[in-house]
């Protein structure tokens, strides 16, 4: 990782962290800190050197895609770090090539782009959910790989693909937080209670884009998320491990002196204030 104390800091992909201390937020904060201060970098360096990144995030429900692409994203421009979540596809963009609707998202010089779930959905959710055949499938696991393989080198994107890997239990826990916490209620979709029944049919899906889509050129890499704050630190350390970055040099910029008022007044306006509560201190 370049630029980054935190060479040390690569994700070791055989161990996992379900037999390790869980970490306190307090630690948690601190690590996620210097990771965004690193991406800060990251984003720098691909503006200036006119780099094209695409990252894909794919997993079951409820296995923190949504929690990672936040953590990645919320210290960044995005301008920069643009995140592609695309609704079901409307009845002319069913009509079309299947890749044409994600093609338009893929990124310019200088972008990175974060889809939150992908091309994928075909060898995913539905396969599983059977909103197409089996042939479809087979078809598009087969063009996926050449397809991808264009992407990196005709349009020299750099392509990583991540698979975020939650355990039945966990995933049952978030689940069930979702129905009953009404800060959530809006993760949770009548699709989402209907593929939570097949859990193996997922697996076997998984099992079979695995096969045949991971490919030297456009990798996939799976993230244990039962821990979420490990999980989002991992990822993050990885995905700056696979982009070579360097920190780019800069004056640090003085604040320039404010203009003197030249005469103005403060109105005598009836501006509508915004109530200030007693919100407790404690």
């Amino acid at each position: 990782m370049a630029a980054m104390k935190g060479k040390d800091r690569k994700v070791k992909d055989d161990k996992g962290s379900g037999d390790q201390e869980k970490l306190s937020n307090k630690v948690y904060e601190r690590e996620l800190a210097q990771l965004h201060a690193e991406l800060v970098k990251l984003q720098l360096w691909v503006v200036a050197k006119g780099l094209k990144v695409c990252v894909v995030f794919e997993g079951r429900d409820g296995a923190g895609k949504g929690g990672v692409i936040k953590a990645i994203t919320e210290r960044v421009s995005p301008r920069v770090f643009r995140v592609v979540a695309l609704p079901a596809p409307t009845e002319r963009e069913k009509s079309q090539m299947y890749i044409q609707r994600y093609i338009q998202h893929l990124p310019a010089a200088g972008e990175i782009v974060i889809f939150d779930r992908s091309w994928y959905n075909r060898a995913g959710v539905e396969r599983v959910m059977e909103f197409c055949s089996m042939d479809t499938v087979k078809r598009f696991l087969e063009m996926a790989p050449p397809v991808e393989k264009a992407f990196t080198e005709e349009a020299g994107i750099l392509l990583l693909k991540y698979w975020l890997e939650v355990s039945p239990e966990e995933q049952t826990r978030r689940l069930e937080e979702r129905i009953n916490d009404p800060r959530k209620i809006w993760k949770l979709s009548p699709m989402d209670l209907k593929s939570y029944s097949r859990w193996y049919d997922y697996s076997r899906a998984r099992d079979d884009m695995f096969r045949a889509t991971d490919t030297p050129w456009a990798p996939w890499f799976v993230v244990r998320s039962d821990d979420k704050r490990r999980a989002r630190l991992n990822a993050i350390a990885h995905l700056l491990s696979q982009i070579p970055y360097k920190e780019l040099s800069r004056d640090k910029p003085d604040l320039p002196k404010r203009q003197k008022p030249d005469g103005y007044v403060e109105p005598n306006y009836p501006y509508k204030y915004v109530p200030e509560r007693a919100w407790p201190v404690a």
